[in-house]
């Protein structure tokens, strides 16, 4: 009862103090106003413990490219020439084996293989098989590591993805981009740690959510900080008209005095994080137009990602000011780029969703390359799931779709400790099951954070009487992929 009081009291008077003072400043961009759980926060010496590295990293930044919606495996890494020429024939049954089917494909009578529309071909010293969807990957084959055996229970779009970036199925956990920014930090203190990017292409859209970004449990301040098209790159961080810079400046701190007191008088920790958030934004005011300029970039750049980079929004777009925001010191740059659920029409649309990333994605590896960056900075691109090797609907020579499949898919990695021109795992003729070196998800999610230093069963947080951490109770490292 005592706990529930303080709780509706706290509430009740953090509310009443910040609607007095109704100023709008910027901090709706930088995180919410919800009141922590401050019965189950770490000491003081936990919380340094885990803001330091535990060993030496391999890289310093991430740039997660998602495509969002499960690009298909089989139109991309995973070439199966048998689909080819059993096109037409039931899936076995000694091969599906009774595995776990979504309701939009669980009905049908048949299961019909289905091969990919398009060619492939080997690339580099790893003789890596590449689909010609994508001419431009298949030249940085030797920068990159494909692993074909990623897996997952999700199947899915919202808990799938949600699964990869927070490590749980359901929601108000913290992202990855969060447990980084709070066990790490930023390098630069004029931008925010973990920064997100949105884009959307050509094929049939999944949707993105806040959920994806947020800082779950963890201090506001670890929040992702979202990137828009529009003239306002941060929503809510320019001064109002009127303002100078000077007033602001002394609002800021006589807002600062009225937190801290409230601080002194509460003990809410998530007041001092708003003071931190407006003073980042009072800072960001001046980082993020210069972060955010493209005008002094050479020409040579704007062909390398292309025309579209110029379009704000756009994916090039996104992955261009990923390279200016991870070279500027953001720890986590996360992209999403929406369109890559062909449950039908897949060879039209797939075409489509890989002409508009597969320029920029190979840019962005070349950029940071030719800039000394690629070997501090780790770059991952790939989806939620995969996709099956059966025909969602009805099969044409030159029409299928694919429902999704959870099995079995592939992701690649580039940079910051991961093997250069590798392939890592492999799956059956059929492209259904694993049948050499299986990564599950907190597999991959525990690699990532051995490479940015982090023992990912240290970096913890007790919330509701429970330690939690990004990779649940499970995950290991996939060490064979590392330099």
């Amino acid at each position: 009862m005592e706990k529930e009081q303080l709780e509706h009291g706290l509430n009740h008077n953090r509310r009443k103090f910040l609607g007095k003072l109704s100023l709008g400043i910027g901090s709706l961009a930088l995180g919410s106003l919800l009141i922590p759980d401050l019965f189950n926060r770490k000491s003081a010496e936990e919380e340094l413990f885990d803001a330091l590295p535990h060993f030496a990293p391999k890289a310093k930044r991430v740039i997660y490219l998602f495509q969002n919606g499960a690009p298909s495996q089989l139109e991309s890494f995973d070439y199966k020439p048998l689909l080819n020429k059993q096109m037409g024939q039931e899936l076995p049954e000694s091969i599906r084996m009774g595995q776990r089917l979504t309701g939009m494909t669980s009905g049908q009578s048949s299961f019909p293989l289905v091969g990919s529309y398009f060619g492939f071909q080997q690339y580099g010293e790893a003789r890596a098989w590449v689909s010609d969807l994508f001419p431009h990957t298949s030249k940085i084959v030797d920068d990159i590591c494909i692993i074909k055996s990623m897996h997952t229970e999700a199947i899915n779009h919202d808990p799938a993805l949600t699964f990869f970036q927070t490590g749980a199925q359901v929601g108000n956990r913290p992202s990855m981009g969060a447990w980084l920014s709070y066990g790490l930090g930023s390098e630069n203190s004029n931008l925010p740690a973990f920064c997100v990017l949105l884009s959307r292409g050509k094929g049939n859209g999944q949707g993105v959510y806040s959920k994806l970004w947020t800082n779950g449990f963890l201090d506001s301040i670890h929040q992702g900080v979202q990137f828009s098209a529009s003239e306002d790159p941060v929503l809510y961080l320019g001064d109002p008209v009127g303002m100078s810079r000077a007033d602001r400046r002394k609002m800021l701190d006589k807002l600062a005095t009225l937190n801290q007191m409230s601080f002194e008088s509460y003990g809410d920790p998530e007041i001092q994080a708003k003071i931190q958030q407006y003073e980042m934004a009072f800072r960001m005011q001046t980082a993020v137009p210069e972060v955010t300029d493209i005008s002094k970039e050479p020409d040579s750049i704007i062909k390398m990602y292309g025309p579209d980079c110029l379009v704000p929004g756009t994916y090039a777009a996104n992955c261009l000011l990923a390279r200016k925001l991870s070279e500027n010191g953001v720890r986590f740059v996360q992209l999403y780029h929406q369109g890559w659920d062909q449950h039908d029409n897949l060879p039209s649309e797939m075409k489509g969703q890989a002409k508009d990333v597969d320029q920029a994605s190979a840019a962005l590896i070349q950029d940071l390359k030719q800039r000394g960056l690629l070997d501090e900075t780790l770059v991952v691109w790939g989806g939620e799931f995969g996709r099956t090797n059966y025909c969602q609907g009805k099969i044409q020579a030159d029409n299928y779709g694919r429902d999704h499949h959870p099995r079995a898919f592939s992701v690649w990695m580039a940079g910051g400790g991961v093997k250069s021109g590798m392939v890592y795992g492999e799956t059956d003729e059929f492209g259904y099951n694993i049948v050499d070196k299986p990564v599950h998800v907190h597999d991959f999610q525990a690699t990532i954070l051995h490479l940015m230093g982090i023992n990912h069963e240290k970096l913890t947080y007790k919330h509701l009487g429970r330690r939690y951490r990004l990779t649940d109770v499970s995950g290991k490292i996939v060490k064979d992929i590392l330099v």
